[in-house]
């Protein structure tokens, strides 16, 4: 099961850029995209519902061309959840969460915290948020894989310039600090797993100084498993090489069937 992901940086943009052509030339089982800015009705009929997948769009109610995400699934999930039942995380169109028998994929545009305090703290509840839901998933016995543009490089090997963006967000150690604990509490950054020396693997590139073409960039887009779901995790990688976006696609293939997870007590202590 191959399983792409990207941040468009506006779908309408990268229609005009053959993000079209290269969906139907990959033709992954599923595909989530990111800060898609539109509302599904303002997309071509062949975007809203391509032959052999099922649709799903979730975009920002707080204001029009903000933020949005959608999933292209060739498999029917049980349920699709629309965010965590918490107004201020919701109203932005952040999440794309389909629930499977014994698995979960959210496909989430994670905030920046760029513009100001306010949105550094937004950013952090965020994702406080999102790891007790994860985790709370687990305790009920499904696996849950996490792709999307997470915002943050992990590590010092994720950025061209460490020290030069130590004090901009993305890079902030209070946000590196917060992958930290989503690891510490069983997750897996599948990608640093499988390649834990590659270096200048990048998915996201400043549109100013011709940054991509001398690959000065970040690495924000990420796919986690939770660790008993590692043993199925059968690639990640990063397609650099693919253009239309600010960003670049990535993926994971996983190999079903999953093994079970036993379903924990109905409290789940999260270290958060």
């Amino acid at each position: 099961m191959n399983i792409y992901s990207g941040n468009v940086n506006g779908i309408r943009s990268a229609l005009k850029k053959g993000f079209e052509e290269w969906f139907a030339s990959t033709a992954p089982d599923i595909l989530c995209l990111q800060e898609v800015r539109a509302e599904e009705d303002q997309v071509p009929d062949t975007l809203r519902n391509p032959e052999g997948y099922f649709t799903y769009w979730n975009a920002c109610k707080r204001k029009k061309g903000y933020s949005g995400v959608a999933v292209y699934s060739r498999i029917e999930p049980d349920m699709v959840n629309y965010g965590f039942d918490i107004d201020e995380f919701d109203e932005e169109g952040r999440v794309l969460q389909l629930v499977f028998p014994d698995w979960v994929l959210n496909s989430i545009y994670f905030p920046n915290g760029g513009s100001g305090d306010d949105r550094l703290d937004y950013k952090l509840r965020f994702y406080d948020a999102f790891l007790e839901n994860s985790l709370r998933w687990l305790a009920n016995g499904k696996h849950v894989l996490t792709v999307g543009d997470y915002n943050t490089c992990h590590k010092e090997i994720d950025i061209a310039r460490p020290k030069e963006n130590e004090n901009i967000s993305g890079f902030l150690p209070i946000e590196r600090a917060w992958m930290d604990k989503y690891v510490e509490n069983g997750f897996v950054d599948t990608f640093r797993n499988l390649h834990p020396d590659t270096r200048e693997a990048y998915t996201w590139w400043s549109n100013r100084f011709g940054a991509r073409a001398r690959n000065v960039g970040w690495r924000l887009d990420y796919a986690f498993v939770d660790e008993a779901l590692l043993p199925n995790v059968l690639n990640s990688e990063i397609h650099a090489s693919v253009q239309g976006s600010d960003h670049c696609p990535i993926s994971i293939e996983l190999e079903p069937p999953f093994a079970p997870i036993p379903i924990k007590p109905a409290s789940v202590d999260a270290e958060i």
